[in-house]
């Protein structure tokens, strides 16, 4: 009688460990989907405001007329991978329309009447803004990816994960390096 209480007791542990287990993957996996969502919130709050920025441009720059329109072009490109779901195609066209905003950016100010523009200037910050968030959004994001992919790989939760098929995230990376780099515009 004894070793079927030990027996059940053990049962009844293990099968407490395994809800605790599965409890932890489910709010690493639902953080997770919540920190893309913030970054998928900033990417948006992005896109809105890239035409605004553009039209109040485009009185002042005449000359930079290709830079708009690669601009445009870019923003098109991030919004279907956004919609494509594709964290590696995102990724990509975002560091693509980060480069082209920030070249935006460092040509404004070589227009001193467009800089003292009052709306271009509110854009601008508001642009900026957005950029810091979008970056502090994925930094959040690959922190919650890295801390879920962990818990799936550490022994033995891999093994409730596998059974259970849990999949990892994909963090979200620039892959092309000459994104990284600083940008220039010449004028």
């Amino acid at each position: 009688m004894l070793a079927l209480y030990i027996v059940l007791a053990v049962a009844v542990v293990f099968v407490l460990w395994i809800i605790g287990v599965y409890n932890g993957l489910i709010r690493l996996r639902n953080r997770t989907k919540e920190a893309w969502s913030d970054i998928d919130v900033q990417l948006k709050r992005r896109h809105d405001l890239i035409p605004n920025l553009v039209n109040s441009v485009k009185g002042y720059m005449t000359h930079e007329r290709e830079l708009l329109e690669n601009i445009t072009k870019a923003r098109s490109q991030a919004m279907s991978a956004q919609e494509s779901g594709n964290t590696q195609d995102l990724a990509k066209a975002e560091g693509l329309l980060g480069g082209m905003l920030g070249k935006l950016q460092i040509a404004v100010e070589a227009y001193p009447d467009l800089k003292a523009n009052q709306n271009v200037g509110q854009l601008m910050d508001e642009l900026s803004d957005t950029e810091n968030k979008i970056q502090a959004s994925r930094r959040f994001y690959n922190g919650n990816v890295r801390d879920f992919n962990t818990k799936m790989e550490v022994f033995p939760t891999n093994m409730i994960a596998g059974m259970l098929k849990f999949t990892k995230f994909e963090f979200f990376e620039i892959e092309d390096a000459k994104e990284r780099d600083n940008v220039e515009v010449k004028l």
